[in-house]
Order: structure tokens, then C-alpha cells, then sequence
């Protein structure tokens, strides 16, 4: 309690400084008020100062002293507080637009680039605990996989899910850049995002990319592209005519144009991530560049608390009246 406890007017807390003088001005008058007599024998008197009353009639003293700190404390105006914080968190919408097609299987990633996307991503998901989070994939044809929720256990795991072969083959940019923006179109965030991932260059799909991200800007969401692949050749593996995996090197061919003017028509940016390490910069990069909004607003209350002091010195001090009434009470 004492170290929740502030005093409105403190200098009061001085006058505590009187109790020891008082303390000091009672012992000295104590002594003063008894003469001093010579007897041969003081046995008949009994011991000096024996007996309970001798230690209750000091006790009225100590009761006094407790009654007038107690009431000094309480000028000070005792006050106890409480303060919060009212949050009001405006989040962002967030949708990943994930490459699946047969190329995202190559090696020059850890295990592949799918599966460094799919673990990067649900890392992602973790770092962006106030928004909401969505899941297109697309390789010749477009999917959602997952709707924007703010449910992330759901968005990671069906993250989990996402496999090449699911759609058919090729890499349909547009159609799932214009998939993405339909799923924000409805937003009413302060900030509408997509992150674009893809290892190639546009080769199916009935909508062109830049047109879709002419449809992105008019909706505004900002598209942030990421380019997956080393730089030269990259192992892909293939099956030979036993059954068994090969690897073939594979020329890396991402339309690095292409992405740049995407991100630029939109507002966003664009990365290229050559291994896992730039994969996982570029998220935390992302991160950075997209804060949801928080507003904090403090409160502060006080209760005055000097009401049980005040109670307390009245009870010391009616019992102090009591006892030097009635028990304690000198004959004149």
C-alpha cells in the first residue's frame, strides 16, 4: 500500500519531524515530575514501576503520538492511483501471392524455393500479429487459398498445404496478381497490401500483369514484388525413364522488368531474392515498411485515501480518552 501511496501536499509530511521532540519532551517532563526521597528501606513499596499499569499509563503517550501522526499523514492528502492505456490498433490487409508452378521446385533454395516461400512466409505471418492475412496461389490459372482472416493459425496452416501440381502448369502473373486485388477491393484497412512472389516470367493467364496492377493502384494497394532465384543455372529435379530423380541445370528466367514496373505502378517495391537469407531480409524489410497504426490514449485516476487515517486517529484517540477516564484515572 505505502509504495502505491502519493501525497497531494506533502509539505505537511514535515510537521512528522515534531514527534520526535514530542517523544523527547515527554521523557524529560517524566523525570521531572517525581521528587526524590531517602529511605533506609524501599522493600515495603515493593519494586518501582512494577505492575501492568504502570506500562499502560505510558502506553496513553504512545496512543497520542500514533493519533497525531496518523492525522499529519492525512493533512497530506494520502492518494493512491491507477493509470491505462486505452488501444485502438488499425491493422493492414495483407495477401501473398504465391507462385506454385513446377519451376518453384528448384534447388538453388533450401529445401526448394516453394517450400523456403512457404516458411518464410508463415514466419511472416507471425511478425504481423494485428492485421489480417490472405493466400492466393497461381501457376497457369489462379487460386484462393486462403481469404483474408485474422485467423493465423488457419493462414499457416493451409501455408503448410500449398504444393506445386495443385494448379495446372505455367506462370500466370496477371491472373494471380488480379486475384489477389479482388480479394482487397472490399477493404476498408488503413494500408491494403500484396506481396507478389514468383520465379519466372508471365507465360499464361488471360489478364496482363500490368494491367492488373493498374487495377491494383486504383484500389490502392500497394504490390511489393519479390524475384526467387539465383543468379545463372539452378538444379531442378526430374524424373528418368526409371523412375528415379535427376537434376538437370536450369537457366534462371525472371522478368525482372516486368516486376520492377509492377511495384512501381502500385507504390511498392521491388526485391530479388538469390537464397534464403535475402528471402528472409526482404520479409523482414516488408515488415518494416508496413506498421499498423496504433493509437494509445493514457488515463490516469486518483482516490483520495486519507479518510482511514483520519478514522484510525479518532479511534486512538477515543480510546486514550477512555482509559485516562476509567482505569488510568489520578486522583487530584
Amino acid at each position: 500500500m505505502w509504495n502505491a501511496l502519493e501525497f497531494a501536499n506533502k509539505p505537511f509530511l514535515w510537521f512528522l519531524l515534531l514527534v520526535p521532540f514530542l517523544l523527547g519532551w515527554y521523557l524529560w517532563r517524566g523525570r521531572k515530575s517525581f521528587g526524590d526521597m531517602r529511605i533506609p528501606d524501599s522493600g515495603a513499596f515493593g519494586t518501582p514501576g512494577s505492575g501492568m499499569l504502570h506500562y499502560i499509563f505510558h502506553g496513553l503517550f504512545v496512543l497520542r503520538m500514533l493519533a497525531i501522526v496518523l492525522l499529519i499523514i492525512a493533512l497530506a492528502r494520502p492518494q493512491t492511483s491507477s493509470k491505462g492505456q486505452n488501444v485502438s490498433i488499425e491493422g493492414i490487409d495483407v495477401v501473398t501471392a504465391l507462385d506454385v508452378s513446377g519451376s518453384m521446385l528448384a534447388e538453388d533454395f533450401r529445401p526448394n524455393r516453394l517450400e523456403a516461400a512457404k516458411r518464410v512466409g508463415g514466419s511472416f505471418v507471425d511478425m504481423r500479429p494485428n492485421d489480417r492475412i490472405g493466400l492466393v496461389i497461381f501457376s497457369a490459372e489462379s487460386f484462393t487459398q486462403c481469404p483474408l482472416t485474422t485467423d493465423h493459425n488457419v493462414v499457416k496452416s493451409l501455408f503448410s498445404e500449398v504444393r506445386s501440381g495443385l494448379l495446372e502448369d505455367g506462370t500466370a502473373i496477371g491472373d494471380g496478381l488480379a486475384t489477389a486485388v479482388s480479394r482487397l477491393q472490399e477493404s476498408t484497412a488503413i494500408s491494403k497490401v500484396i506481396i507478389l512472389l514468383t520465379d519466372g516470367e508471365n507465360n499464361r493467364g488471360s489478364v496482363d500483369p500490368l494491367s492488373a496492377a493498374e487495377i491494383a493502384r486504383l484500389y490502392g494497394v500497394r504490390v511489393y514484388t519479390i524475384g526467387v532465384g539465383t543468379n545463372g543455372t539452378a538444379p531442378f529435379p526430374a524424373k528418368d525413364v526409371f523412375g528415379r530423380t535427376v537434376y538437370q541445370e536450369m537457366e534462371v528466367r525472371i522478368d525482372e522488368e516486368l516486376l520492377q514496373n509492377i511495384a512501381e505502378t502500385t507504390g511498392g517495391k521491388y526485391f530479388r531474392a538469390t537464397d534464403n537469407a535475402a528471402l528472409e531480409a526482404i520479409y523482414s524489410e516488408i515488415d518494416q515498411l508496413e506498421k499498423s497504426k496504433i493509437d494509445i490514449t493514457e488515463f490516469r485516476n486518483k482516490s483520495e485515501e486519507f479518510l482511514p487515517f483520519v478514522v484510525l486517529a479518532m479511534l486512538m484517540l477515543a480510546l486514550e480518552f477512555i482509559l485516562r477516564g476509567t482505569v488510568l484515572k489520578m486522583l487530584p
